[in-house]
């Protein structure tokens, strides 16, 4: 503390005028007092990654330098303090405040944010769950181009498949997916088609994962984003075919038979000795009476036709009994 009120009088008091270009540099004492600064904000930081104090006397000795190379000196701090400490809000915080400062300043911001993709990633294995890790790689998706997005939501599908318990991590993929459909040039239709085919992928990949893994509810939340997704791209298509049209109609019929054909095996109980047979059937009703819900009105009735057809309240009593009252009232 000592080191920064001397460093705040001299920078701020001591400086010497170059005679020419009227520019501003700081004494040797100022200099001294900076390095004093950092030295020892530096081994408080390894002692105490949360230290809030120490990380803002960082931000202001780095933020009146405005140098590269100090602001990658901070991210190998930061690196170094989550390598031991991975939840530390201070120092993805500071991870943050340092690419802001770096974006639109320096032609290597893209070669930045693709290293601190992988880093979030190698911290995710170490550290189950981390919600502060994923929330900063959500937060990175705003600096990605396109093609950046497209890479990271492919590199990201083998680790999505493996962590398949992990939300965190599909999340990320949905954060991913918006950027991608937000970031189109003019009304070029190929965006669309493209934008399509990703969801569409997205959607072959979740139902096979829901068949492999048995009552895991993130791949239901998950599907839920990936239904709306291509709901309203049908609503909202940009060829001006009317969602009454003959072949809007057909696609929904083919997405809505394709569901259909998903309910019958995971809402059936297979052995109820194991939790996770329940779970799965408790998740695919839940889904499918969101979806009711979501579908345009002209498809509702026969959707609903045959969900009673295939004795959705059924289920829906044997998984849930406990909300009898509640599926009696159901339009079902």
């Amino acid at each position: 503390m000592d080191a920064m009120e001397q460093y705040k009088t001299h920078s701020d008091l001591s400086v010497n005028k170059h005679e020419d270009k009227n520019m501003v540099y700081p004494s040797s004492s100022c200099q001294s007092f900076e390095s004093e600064v950092m030295k020892h904000s530096r081994a408080l930081l390894l002692l105490s990654c949360d230290l809030g104090t120490a990380w803002n006397a960082r931000k202001l000795v780095v933020s009146k330098k405005q140098q590269l190379p100090m602001f990658t000196d901070e991210l190998h701090l930061s690196a170094l303090v989550l390598s031991y400490s991975h939840k530390s809000e201070q120092a993805w915080s500071h991870r943050r405040w340092v690419i802001k400062m770096i974006a639109g300043k320096y032609s290597n911001l893209q070669q930045i944010i693709a290293k601190e993709s992988e880093l979030v990633e190698k911290i995710a294995e170490r550290s189950k769950m981390n919600y502060r890790a994923w929330n900063h790689r959500c937060w990175l998706v705003s600096y990605m181009t396109r093609e950046q997005m497209l890479y990271e939501l492919k590199k990201s599908r083998d680790w999505a498949g493996l962590h398949v318990a992990d939300n965190s991590c599909f999340h990320y993929r949905r954060r991913l997916m918006l950027g991608i459909s937000e970031n189109k040039q003019g009304d070029d239709p190929s965006y669309d088609v493209e934008n399509y085919q990703v969801v569409k992928e997205e959607l072959d990949l979740n139902e096979a994962l829901i068949k492999r893994y048995i009552g895991r509810e993130a791949l239901w939340l998950h599907r839920r984003f990936l239904s709306l997704c291509l709901i309203r791209h049908w609503m909202t298509t940009t060829d001006g075919i009317s969602c009454h049209s003959t072949s809007m109609a057909n696609e929904i019929n083919i997405f809505l038979d394709k569901e259909l054909c998903l309910l019958d095996p995971c809402s059936t109980i297979q052995d109820m000795e194991f939790e996770d047979f329940e779970a799965q059937a408790i998740y695919s009703t839940m889904y499918f009476l969101w979806l009711i819900k979501q579908i345009p009105e002209f498809r509702k009735i026969e959707l609903q036709e045959k969900l009673k057809a295939g004795n959705l309240k059924n289920i829906l009593h044997k998984t849930c009994p406990e909300r009898s009252f509640l599926w009696d009232v159901l339009e079902l």
